[in-house]
């Protein structure tokens, strides 16, 4: 059996965590980000940031995750946001009605990095 190809990586600062993302969110590796997503709720974690820089690839059982995790997050008072997705993943999010998890403060700023200036902006 291969290895899923995807590694997450998870950094906490008091009661928020930042959540990178490397590689491949499809059918195999949705379950790591939902247990990721999930593990900070049952940590107490109030804020959660996750890096999608280096995605590479993320399917429907990937948005599938990300909008199982908001409503919990929701439910529990916790926030989570999107940073850097791909352009092809932030294009996915805005067609699906999901572009609420994007971080929502910097869509007036100027595109960077060829990214939609609603998809991406600093943590």
């Amino acid at each position: 059996m291969a290895l899923p190809q995807l590694s997450v990586y998870r950094h906490d600062h008091d009661t928020r965590a930042l959540i990178t993302l490397a590689g491949e969110i499809d059918l195999v590796t949705a379950p790591l980000v939902r247990a990721a997503l999930a593990e900070c709720l049952r940590d107490g974690i109030r804020t959660v940031d996750v890096d999608l820089t280096a995605v590479t690839f993320c399917d429907a059982s990937g948005l599938n995750a990300f909008l199982a995790a908001a409503r919990l997050a929701t439910d529990a008072g916790t926030t989570l946001q999107l940073h850097y997705p791909p352009r092809t993943m932030a294009r996915v999010l805005e067609i699906t009605g999901s572009g609420f998890l994007l971080r929502p403060i910097l869509a007036a700023r100027a595109p960077s990095r060829g990214i939609p200036a609603a998809a991406g902006g600093a943590l």
